[in-house]
């Protein structure tokens, strides 16, 4: 079974930085993509980054020039640096994973999620 346990998550001011990270076990960590995804209480999941096995990027529009996607395989890591945080990015925050490595479509696992909230 494949497994990502996070941590990072906490509170913060706005304009603020916090880096979320995304431990993987079960899996050759290695050969595949990775996501990050928000969620807040009554709303659908929202997409945020994703890097590929290569080390390609995405981000949503949202959080475009703020927020980092990177990863360690030598650690089996996967991160978020977040920074200049506003009220909005408050969300629980969840690491997922592809079977694949492109990243195309849905994860296939996820996290536990993590709590970030941002306030003043």
């Amino acid at each position: 079974q494949v497994h990502l346990v996070e941590s990072g998550g906490g509170l913060v001011e706005p304009g603020g930085s916090l880096r979320l990270s995304c431990v993987v076990s079960g899996s050759t960590f290695s050969s595949n993509a990775m996501d990050w995804y928000r969620q807040t209480p009554g709303n659908q999941r929202e997409y945020v980054a994703a890097i590929t096995s290569t080390g390609s990027t995405n981000y949503a529009d949202s959080v475009k020039g703020r927020f980092t996607i990177s990863r360690d395989n030598a650690k089996n890591t996967v991160y978020l640096q977040m920074s200049s945080l506003k009220l909005e990015d408050t969300a629980v925050y969840y690491c997922a994973g592809h079977r694949g490595p492109t990243g195309y479509g849905l994860p296939n696992f996820w996290g536990q999620g993590t709590q970030v909230t941002v306030s003043s």
